[in-house]
C-alpha cells in the first residue's frame, strides 16, 4: 500500500482543484489585489499580474505539486526526498503555515464578528473607529470571535482530507464563486442618485490602464514601476498559496493519474477570476458611494473600515449586500485556512507518526494560545516596530506577516528553485508531470523560468523587502 493511500487523498482532479483553488483565494485576493490594482493604475496592474501569474506564478506553483505528488510527503519531509542535503529546506518551509495560522484566524475572527454585525448593528460597523475600538477592547471580544473561527477551520480539518477538506471545497467554492458574481453585476449596475456616478464608470476606471500612477513630476518613477513588479509578485505568492508548504502538501494527496499541467491552469484561472471580481466589486462601490481615494487604506482598512461605510451609503440594498459580501468574505478566508492548517496537520501527522485528529486539536489549542497573544498585541501589548520597508508603528500581527510574505517565501521559492533548477535538474519535475501519460509542452519554458528568470525574481522581491531599493526614490 502507498503512502498516499495510507494517508488519504483527494478522490479526484476536480476535488483537487477546488481544494487548491479554495486555497488560492483567500483574504488577498479580496482586500490586497484591489487596493494594489487602484495604486499601480487600474488596468496596468492587471496586466502585469496576469503575466506573473501565467509565467512566474505557473513556474512555482506547479513545481510545488508536482514536489508533493512525486515524493508522497508533505512539505516537512518532501525536500528531504528530493535530496537528502536539502531537508532543511522542508523546515523551513514549515515555518510558514506555522506563523501564518497564528494571525489569520485572528483576521478570520474580524470576518466572523463582522458577518455578524452587519445584520444586528448595520449601521454601528459604518460608524468612525468601529473597528479600531473592536480590536483594542481589552475585554477581548476579538479572542472569542477568533476562537469560534479557530474551531470552524480545525473541525474541517479534523474530518480529514477528503471527507473535511474536499467534501467543504466542493460546496464552498460553487457557493462562493456565485456570491462574488452576483454581488459583482449589482455594483456595476448601481448608482448613487446624489452624485449620478456609477458602478460602470467605476469598472472602467478598474480595468483601464493609468501610466500616471507610476510618475513622479511628470516623468516615469523607476521606484514605483519597480514597486509595481514586486508587489505584483508578492501579491501572486500568497494568492497561489506558493512557498508554505500548502501545494506541497496538497500535491501528495494527488493521484498519480492527475494531469497536473491541466489543473495548475485551472487553479490559476480560478484564482485569477475571483481575484479580477474582487477588485470589480471593492473599487467600483468605493468609486460610486465614497471616496475612490479612500481604498488606498492598507491592509484590513478595506474590508472593515471603507466598504460598511459604502454599504451604508447604497440605503437599503446595503443592509442585503453588506451581509451578503461578509458571508462571501468568511467563505474565502476559510478555504485559505483550512489548507494552511492542513500543511502544519499533514506535516506533523507524517513526521510525528500520530493520527492527524490527535495532531488537529494539539495543533488548534497551540495555534489558540499563539493567536491570544496576537490579539492582545492589538490592546495589552503594544509593540510600535518600524520595518525595513518603511512602515512605522506596526503591531505584532504586521510584524509576523512581514517575517513570512516579504523574508521568508521569497527564501524559500529562492531555494527552491536552486534545488530543482541546479541540483536534481528540472527533468525530475517533467517527469512525475508527464508520469500521468500528458505530455507537458511547457517543459522548455519551464526549464528557463526556474533555472534563471525566477531565481532573479526571488532575489529582487527580497532585496525590496529588506528595503534596499528605497534609493531609487525621487
Amino acid at each position: 500500500m502507498s503512502t498516499q493511500t495510507k494517508k488519504g487523498g483527494f478522490s479526484g482532479s476536480i476535488g483537487f482543484v477546488l481544494a487548491a483553488a479554495g486555497s488560492a483565494v483567500g483574504l488577498g485576493n479580496l482586500w490586497r489585489f484591489p487596493t494594489l490594482a487602484n495604486k499601480y493604475g487600474g488596468g496596468l496592474f492587471l496586466i502585469v499580474y496576469l503575466i506573473l501569474v501565467l509565467t512566474f506564478g505557473f513556474s512555482l506553483l506547479i513545481t510545488d505539486i508536482t514536489i508533493g505528488r512525486k515524493t508522497g510527503k508533505s512539505s516537512l519531509e518532501a525536500f528531504k526526498a528530493v535530496h537528502p542535503k536539502w531537508g532543511f529546506l522542508g523546515k523551513l518551509t514549515f515555518l510558514v503555515p506555522s506563523i501564518i495560522v497564528t494571525y489569520y484566524v485572528v483576521i478570520g475572527g474580524w470576518i466572523l464578528k463582522y458577518m455578524v454585525s452587519s445584520v444586528t448593528e448595520f449601521k454601528a460597523t459604518a460608524g468612525a473607529g468601529y473597528f479600531d475600538s473592536f480590536v483594542s477592547d481589552k475585554d477581548s471580544p476579538m479572542i472569542f470571535w477568533m476562537l469560534i473561527y479557530l474551531a470552524i477551520t480545525a473541525f474541517i480539518v479534523y474530518c480529514g482530507v477528503e471527507k473535511g477538506i474536499e467534501k467543504f471545497s466542493k460546496y464552498i467554492m460553487p457557493a462562493l464563486l456565485i456570491l462574488i458574481i452576483g454581488i459583482a453585476v449589482f455594483v456595476l449596475f448601481s448608482k448613487n442618485d446624489a452624485t449620478g456616478k456609477t458602478g460602470f464608470e467605476g469598472f472602467i476606471g478598474y480595468i483601464k490602464p493609468n501610466l500616471n500612477d507610476l510618475k513622479t513630476d511628470g516623468s516615469i518613477d523607476i521606484s514605483k514601476v519597480m514597486n509595481l513588479l514586486l508587489d505584483a509578485m508578492s501579491q501572486l505568492f500568497f494568492s497561489l498559496s506558493v512557498a508554505m508548504g500548502i501545494m506541497i502538501t496538497y500535491g501528495s494527496y494527488v493521484k498519480k493519474d492527475i494531469n497536473l499541467n491541466k489543473s495548475v491552469k485551472q487553479i490559476e484561472i480560478f484564482d485569477t477570476i475571483v481575484a479580477f471580481l474582487a477588485g470589480m466589486i471593492v473599487i467600483p462601490a468605493v468609486y460610486t458611494f465614497a471616496s475612490l481615494g479612500n481604498i488606498a487604506k492598507p491592509g484590513p482598512g478595506v474590508i472593515f473600515d471603507v466598504l460598511p461605510k459604502v454599504f451604508a451609503s447604497m440605503g437599503v440594498a446595503g443592509r442585503f449586500i453588506g451581509p451578503i459580501f461578509f458571508v462571501m468574505v468568511a467563505f474565502a478566508a476559510l478555504t485559505s485556512s483550512v489548507s494552511i492548517m492542513e500543511a502544519i496537520v499533514g506535516a506533523c501527522s507524517e513526521t510525528f507518526k500520530t493520527s492527524r485528529k490527535k495532531i488537529s486539536l494539539i495543533i488548534a489549542g497551540i495555534a489558540a494560545v499563539a493567536a491570544v497573544v496576537v490579539c492582545l498585541g492589538y490592546s495589552s501589548l503594544s509593540f510600535g516596530v518600524t520595518l525595513p520597508t518603511g512602515a512605522q508603528n506596526q503591531n505584532l500581527l504586521d510584524i509576523l506577516d512581514y517575517v513570512s510574505n516579504n523574508l521568508l517565501m521569497p527564501i524559500i521559492s529562492l531555494l527552491t528553485c536552486i534545488v530543482i533548477g541546479w541540483v536534481v535538474k528540472p527533468k525530475w519535475i517533467v517527469e512525475e508531470i508527464e508520469s500521468s501519460g500528458h505530455k507537458f509542452k511547457m517543459r522548455t519554458f519551464y526549464t528557463i523560468m526556474i533555472r534563471y528568470v525566477a531565481p532573479i525574481m526571488m532575489v529582487l522581491l527580497l532585496l525590496q523587502s529588506l528595503g534596499v531599493f528605497k534609493f531609487l526614490s525621487k
